[in-house]
């Protein structure tokens, strides 16, 4: 039993740390819209592939500081991180390419 009980935690534990893990991958995308009122930017992600892949899904993220978005305008493309926690994908790093 106490064999049992070891090798679930050891299961549950890689599978946190592989989804820790592919939430902070490196993603490249353009951005569509900013909010700067609400905190958030939405980005179009960049499907990784072969030759004539089409585009992802536009997705809305929640940036903690509204001035790191200063610099950046709709159909930049950039390089970003993000982290999703309680329901809510937040950038973490967002750089233009």
């Amino acid at each position: 039993m106490r064999a049992m009980t070891i090798i679930l935690a050891s299961a549950t534990a890689v599978s946190m740390f592989a989804t820790a893990a592919s939430a902070q991958q490196n993603m490249t995308g353009t951005i569509t819209k900013i909010d700067r009122l609400n905190s958030t930017i939405s980005i179009q992600q960049t499907q990784s592939g072969t030759v004539g892949a089409g585009s992802g899904a536009i997705q809305e993220f929640k940036v903690q500081d509204t001035n790191k978005l200063e610099p950046f305008h709709a159909g930049d493309k950039v390089n970003f991180s993000a982290a999703e926690g309680g329901g809510t994908k937040t950038i973490t790093d967002l750089k233009k390419q």
